[in-house]
């Protein structure tokens, strides 16, 4: 199933391939890889008791598998990484395993929304990094994470809809901009909501290695298009999403959970979008499996926790299928001949993403 909300189909940007290029230029530039490297190094930040699963994974699988950068998962501290609303991991390194490495710092570092967006060790480490010049890349409310550490003062930028308007109170010194998915000023680059994360991601892969590199990514995971163009108009919280909540939350005695059978090589980014779909239905929950608790391998690399199989469970979702961002039209489908349309209109809403 093509993705079908990024604006435009494939064959509208691609259908005569003579055609001059249809959208806008993106502004996103970078600078040169620091401290003599030949790739760009990308630090991708969790916070271990909390960080957004696609924010997080999204960004880590898309440039990795543009084999254009050098990707690394930091976490604050050592331990398991607690993915919201699914998902466990394990990052690579800690901050400060990557800051001896890495003394001259990232070239661009990835942050997610974090459970505590106030999180002081986080926002320490951001304003180093800042300060070496790396570019900082705030996803959905990773915007928050940016914002106290204090590198919006005086700069555009966006969020997910439902924190535009506080951000906007709180952070006057902000010009917080609407309809785009997301925004570049400098060296920090702020989005929009969670489904932004596949367009930026693209958008970071054409600062590197060019248009065409990125354009073959997007056809590869199922992108029709990851420019700016964005309409914030079409989210907000309706009384029938409201009256949807409260319907889905009451009807506890149908709550159902859902097991998601993992193994080495999964695709990290089809596993990221399907369960965080699932999710926020206030229906179901998802847990991964495997024979055997241990933890596996993506394909990307990302080591994922994985309890052991259930042999009562009734339901599994369906496999992981390609290309990888058709993963969350295909669960916005099932959800919506499960659970109606209204639940999978809200879990569309809490993402961000027109569908």
């Amino acid at each position: 199933m093509l993705i079908l909300s990024m604006v435009a189909l494939v064959s509208w940007r691609y259908g005569n391939p003579g055609a001059a290029r249809l959208l806008e230029h993106r502004s996103l530039e970078l600078p040169a890889p620091k401290d003599g490297r030949e790739r760009h190094l990308v630090a991708v930040l969790a916070a271990n008791g909390g960080t957004e699963t696609t924010d997080f994974m999204v960004p880590y699988g898309v440039l990795r598998e543009s084999g254009r950068m050098d990707v690394v998962s930091v976490s604050t501290r050592p331990g398991p990484v607690q993915l919201h609303p699914v998902l466990k991991i394990r990052a690579e390194q800690t901050t400060e395993e990557f800051d001896e490495q890495q003394p001259g710092g990232a070239d661009i570092v990835i942050v997610p929304a974090l459970h505590r967006p106030d999180h002081p060790k986080a926002i320490r480490w951001l304003q180093r990094q800042a300060e070496s010049g790396a570019v900082i890349v705030g996803v959905c409310d990773g915007v928050q994470t940016l914002a106290h550490a204090g590198l919006l003062q005086g700069k555009s930028a966006t969020g997910h809809w439902f924190s535009l308007s506080k951000l906007r109170r709180r952070y006057q010194d902000t010009t917080w901009v609407r309809d785009r998915r997301f925004v570049v000023d400098g060296r920090v680059v702020t989005t929009t909501g969670v489904s932004a994360s596949v367009p930026v991601s693209l958008a970071l892969v054409e600062a590197v290695a060019g248009a065409a590199q990125a354009d073959r990514l997007a056809l590869d995971l199922g992108i029709a298009d990851f420019d700016e163009r964005h309409d914030s108009d079409a989210f907000g919280l309706s009384l029938e999403m409201l009256l949807t909540i409260a319907r889905n939350k009451l009807a506890f005695w149908n709550h159902e959970r859902f097991e998601v059978p993992v193994e080495d090589g999964i695709d990290e980014i089809a596993l990221a979008l399907s369960a965080d779909a699932w999710s926020r239905t206030y229906r179901s929950s998802v847990v991964t499996t495997h024979p055997g608790e241990q933890w596996i391998r993506s394909r990307r690399g990302l080591v994922i926790e994985a309890e052991e199989q259930e042999t009562n469970t009734t339901e599994t979702l369906r496999p992981v299928m390609e290309p990888s961002a058709a993963a969350l039209d295909d669960a916005l489908l099932d959800i919506s001949e499960r659970y109606g349309l209204p639940t999978a209109n809200l879990v569309a809403m809490q993402l961000e993403y027109a569908w």
